[in-house]
């Protein structure tokens, strides 16, 4: 019986962490799919008031926050191209406490910005489609994952 519990307690010590930091990176990979990609581009109906309107009442409700975010970026190219990007993070962006990259090549991108101009109590955004690289945050250094956009170049 005490071998099976020193073995029980030596799992939970060594695997205990891995775990915990694999459930983070799958959390972190898949909040990025469903909230930083759109790809094809959906087409959203014209009571949106445009595409970022009815991306951002959408991104919103997943992360749920009564605040409107001031900018967002969603990259339009297959989840195989951008997950490229991460294969090797040399960068390790401090104020992020992550690894991060800038992509070797430009992406469709849009980027919705929180307009100055909106109503009380309401979400209104601008929309902006350009094709440029992007600033990458990673699971960690080698054969990761994207988990966030910090930027464009």
């Amino acid at each position: 019986m005490a071998p099976a519990v020193t073995q029980l307690l030596f799992l939970q010590l060594v695997l205990g962490p891995t775990l915990a930091t694999d459930i983070k990176m799958q959390f972190g990979t898949r909040n990025f799919r469903i909230l930083n990609i759109d790809y094809p581009k959906v087409i959203y109906p014209k009571g949106f008031q445009g595409y970022c309107n009815g991306l951002m009442a959408y991104v919103r409700g997943k992360i749920q926050t009564p605040h409107c975010p001031k900018i967002h970026y969603v990259m339009h190219a297959p989840w195989k191209a951008i997950q490229e990007v991460c294969k090797e993070s040399e960068s390790f962006c401090e104020n992020y406490n992550e690894y991060c990259t800038l992509t070797e090549d430009a992406f469709p991108i849009t980027v919705c910005s929180l307009s100055h101009q909106q109503p009380p109590n309401s979400c209104y955004y601008n929309s902006t489609e350009t094709n440029q690289k992007a600033y990458l945050l990673c699971s960690r250094k080698y054969e990761a994952e994207p988990i966030g956009i910090i930027g464009l170049h």
